[in-house]
């Protein structure tokens, strides 16, 4: 642990050694009700406002993880998977389910509930990067992760797969950002 790595978020770190933490310890659990300001055209939750909340839940749990400062890297995936109606109550639950040197996903679960029936079902998911900062606005290590779940056991053991498509993503990025324009469009 206490070798030198990379982050893709930034320049060479010495991985300082820190004790790994359970899922558990980030876990963050959210329940809103839908109210109509927070409907679309369709009287479904509007998915800006999901999204919105996604990231702020996720972000909770990435700074519980790491005891950090931490900035969003990238919204690595969003699947809306059920509408979730105003009769509808809406549960978030986020957790650190990987960790790379100063980064880490965050997986979010989306749980909707009719409040009538008591009927549940997931409506999306989403995986989220954060990188930890230090005080100067550096990436800083963060700690190696312990699922201790099945579900936190899966989505773990794909956790570097995921990792490597968002390397892979970003190094996209980069290369069409290359050849796009900064000129106002009027």
């Amino acid at each position: 642990m206490g070798a030198i790595g990379r982050d893709p978020a930034g320049p060479a770190l010495e991985r300082i050694p820190v004790e790994a933490k359970p899922c558990s310890e980030s876990r963050v659990v959210k329940t809103n009700r839908v109210f109509p300001n927070d409907v679309n055209d369709h009287n479904t939750l509007f998915g800006g406002k999901l999204m919105s909340d996604i990231d702020m839940t996720a972000s909770i749990s990435a700074t519980r993880h790491s005891r950090a400062s931490v900035v969003t890297a990238s919204t690595d995936s969003v699947a809306f998977l059920a509408p979730v109606h105003q009769t509808d109550s809406v549960c978030l639950e986020s957790f650190v389910t990987w960790t790379g040197h100063s980064s880490m996903e965050v997986f979010v679960k989306v749980t909707a509930e009719n409040l009538r029936s008591g009927d549940r079902r997931i409506a999306a998911t989403a995986f989220l990067t954060f990188v930890a900062i230090d005080d100067d606005g550096r990436p800083t290590a963060v700690p190696p992760v312990i699922p201790e779940s099945d579900e936190e056991r899966q989505l773990n053991a794909s956790g570097e797969a995921r990792a490597e498509h968002r390397r892979a993503h970003r190094r996209q990025s980069q290369e069409m950002a290359a050849y796009l324009t900064t000129r106002r469009p009027w």
